[in-house]
């Protein structure tokens, strides 16, 4: 079984980075009237949010909670009939209907399940109807269920779940309550994977979680289907970084290296012997611009922040940390900024480039030439490059006659 299938969260305490929807739910679950009845629970739900992020999952678990035999509760018990079919890899039941809306979408679809919606619960507390994809609802379809989605019997609850809301038409959105999801911090994901990881009984190394973490781009389903390729393919050693960085396709992390101390020393050869071997090894040149502004993104925090690996700003193995210090002190924050401009630019260039390398290596002469542009950050990289010795129209150090000379001109020069 999938791991994201295998540790598919049960109740609304295990669902990670979601509190701010997770909380007023289970409140509203637990809430009671003077009669002792439920006084909160509402007919419609919005749940809104990236892809991956646990909306379908939230919303089983709100219809188990709502159908519980000591329900409606945010705490189901899990031994009952309808906990156990509602539960990860139940089999599910008759008054819990699941609904892909990018299949079934068309008015007669929705006119369907509003015939199917009056019936009453089979054997349960409520019919709920989970719509997944909502968003594909063509507007007719949506005006067809309208109407019972404002005045819906007692019995009937409707939870709706999209990564688009502004799609869902206004007046089937004001008859809900909207919970929008989010995806999650890398820490908190980290935390997800490291548990994962523990429970499967395989040694994963230190430095392999940071790139599962950016591959799941902060989706859980994503970010451990990455992890279960990877278990998938562990070796006697288990999953090493290299393993990772050739499965994910991510640069490897010496050619970073190399890369940042060529421009760091305005070493044009050494770049362009970088980009060399990205061709060589076979590796895409858009991602290791990717790879490279990411990179220097981190730098430019942790020059700024030096415990930026502590506060967690900076995902990186304990070993790698001086390492990155130092490259942060080598480039001055100026550079770096104007860096990661002519990157962030370069990439959309590159997008469907038909000559990836050539524009690869158009960037690293940019990079190495402020010379080049009239831009702010440009001047201030030529200002800081005089301030080093370098020649301010060029990446290249300035040779030691003319840093001599520079010094013998200075005030109090001999």
């Amino acid at each position: 079984m999938a791991l994201y299938r295998k540790y598919r969260p049960a109740t609304f305490a295990e669902v990670l980075g979601q509190r701010h929807v997770t909380e007023p739910l289970s409140a509203a679950l637990e809430s009671r009237g003077p009669d002792g009845s439920p006084d909160r629970i509402n007919h419609a739900y919005l749940f809104s949010g990236p892809r991956g992020c646990g909306k379908t999952s939230s919303a089983r678990i709100l219809a188990r909670s709502l159908n519980c035999v000591e329900g409606p509760t945010a705490t189901p018990c899990g031994r009952c009939d309808s906990c156990v079919a509602l539960g990860p890899g139940g089999p599910g039941t008759l008054d819990v209907v699941e609904l892909d809306a990018a299949s079934h979408n068309s008015v007669d679809d929705m006119r369907d399940l509003r015939e199917k919606a009056m019936y009453a619960p089979a054997d349960a507390r409520y019919r709920i109807f989970i719509i997944d994809e909502a968003h594909m609802v063509t507007t007719h379809g949506f005006n067809a269920l309208l109407k019972i989605v404002e005045e819906p019997p007692e019995h009937l609850i409707f939870v709706f779940a999209t990564t688009e809301p502004e799609k869902v038409i206004p007046t089937i959105r004001s008859r809900t309550h909207h919970y929008p999801f989010r995806l999650l911090a890398p820490n908190t994901m980290r935390g997800l994977l490291e548990r994962v990881v523990g429970e499967e009984h395989v040694a994963v190394a230190d430095d392999v979680y940071p790139l599962v973490v950016r591959a799941g781009g902060g989706s859980p389903r994503d970010s451990l289907s990455v992890m279960d390729q990877l278990l998938a393919g562990a070796g006697p050693n288990g999953v090493t970084y290299d393993l990772a960085a050739a499965l994910l396709g991510v640069t490897d992390q010496s050619l970073l290296d190399d890369s940042v101390a060529a421009l760091a020393d305005g070493d044009r050869a050494a770049l362009f012997g970088c980009v060399d071997r990205v061709v060589q090894s076979g590796q895409d040149p858009r991602r290791f611009a990717a790879d490279l502004l990411e990179r220097v993104r981190d730098l430019l925090v942790i020059a700024a922040v030096p415990d930026a690996v502590k506060q967690s700003l900076v995902d990186a193995p304990e070993d790698r940390v001086d390492m990155l210090h130092e490259q942060a002190a080598a480039i001055p924050v100026g550079t770096l900024t104007r860096f990661a401009d002519v990157l962030h630019h370069g990439l959309s260039e590159m997008a469907g480039a038909t000559s990836p390398r050539l524009l690869l290596e158009v960037l690293c002469a940019r990079m190495l030439l402020p010379a080049s542009e009239n831009s702010l950050e440009a001047m201030v990289q030529r200002i800081e490059a005089l301030e080093r010795g370098m020649p301010a129209g060029s990446g290249a150090p300035a040779p030691a006659s003319a840093q001599a000379g520079a010094a013998q001109s200075a005030p109090g020069g001999g």
